[in-house]
């Protein structure tokens, strides 16, 4: 979440009145569009310094240091508040509000510049939750787009081979270091990005926004999608989204109804230590998503949607392991 909260806060700082109280005592306003690309370019600045000195990390120490720099960012965007030495740059604990809803692009302007219907939008001025959803859309088909052509281009290829054998890819004359310090930057822009988008939506940014949590969720949509295929993870995106935020939301209530149409509704009365089937299945929440979870890996674990390349890589690890089965017992 470090990539993503250096977006959002990109997006609050030079989008809103907060750099008044800053030791700048100015205030700066640049247009959404245009942050869209500053916040990548922030974002894709640190993911380089976070890349050079860990190039020499691989699989888990490498995933380690990254998920450890996502829980150092929000802190230090905490501590640049009121009362720090540097100066209040963030707002500290109380975040940055206040910031400046999108506009639409390049000038353009008409009656629907002020509220007014734009296509089968009933309001174009970034107040209906419908804008915002039909702007994420836009972007994350430009995401797409330019993700697609990225894996096409040279610089995908080089990827994959460093990927698959980092000595043999030096051999062909990569530059494996440019190579994986260019995924770094590259990778984190597109989190920057999205960053800047989600600051601009809420118009509230606060470090509580980008707990270990967060980092986490992200890293199960791509696993339970199907790593190294675009489709997989947005799929993997929508299924955690409705895991979370429909169907557990609504598991209580479900859990109730359940146990009254086949007569248990004296589960749903508190008494002693148990405070009743409704409180207590809001508070397994979690354990149930857990369990969703192992389950979904267990019997999918390349993933909903996986790339040929990872589904290949998996089905020969399979039968590597029951040959290495089948020798040992005999």
């Amino acid at each position: 979440a470090a990539f993503f909260a250096i977006g959002a806060y990109t997006v609050g700082m030079l989008s809103s009145g907060q750099l008044y109280g800053s030791p700048l005592h100015h205030e700066i306003h640049l247009p959404f569009w245009l942050l869209l690309f500053v916040g990548m370019f922030a974002a894709a600045g640190f993911g380089a310094l976070l890349g050079a000195p860990t190039l020499r990390l691989r699989g888990d120490y490498l995933a380690i240091v990254t998920l450890g720099f996502g829980e150092i960012v929000p802190r230090v965007f905490r501590y640049l508040g009121p009362g720090s030495v540097l100066g209040n740059w963030t707002g500290g604990v109380n975040g940055i509000a206040g910031i400046d809803p999108p506009s639409l692009p390049f000038g353009i302007s008409g009656p629907w510049e002020n509220g007014a219907a734009f296509g089968f939008l009933p309001r174009f001025d970034f107040i209906d939750p419908l804008a915002f959803y039909v702007l994420m859309v836009i972007l994350v088909i430009i995401c797409v787009i330019a993700a697609n052509n990225l894996y096409r281009s040279r610089l995908g290829r080089a990827w994959m081979a460093v990927r698959e054998d980092e000595v043999a890819a030096a051999a062909t004359g990569v530059n494996t270091v440019a190579i994986k310090l260019l995924a770094f930057a590259i990778g984190a822009s597109f989190s920057g990005f999205a960053g800047t988008y989600y600051g601009a939506k809420l118009s509230l940014v606060s470090s509580e926004n980008f707990a270990f949590v967060v980092s986490v969720t992200v890293l199960i949509m791509v696993v339970l999608g199907g790593m190294g295929n675009i489709p997989g993870v947005i799929l993997g995106a929508l299924g955690i989204y409705y895991v979370l935020f429909n169907l557990l939301t609504n598991l209580p209530d479900l859990a109730t109804n359940a146990a009254n149409s086949i007569g248990l509704g004296f589960l749903n009365t508190s008494k002693g230590d148990w405070i009743g089937l409704h409180d207590e299945v809001q508070r397994l929440n979690f354990l149930v998503f857990g369990l969703i979870l192992v389950l979904v890996m267990l019997l999918r674990p390349q993933g909903l949607l996986p790339s040929r390349v990872r589904e290949q890589e998996l089905a020969k690890g399979t039968s590597e392991e029951a040959v290495f089965d089948l020798r040992e017992e005999s």
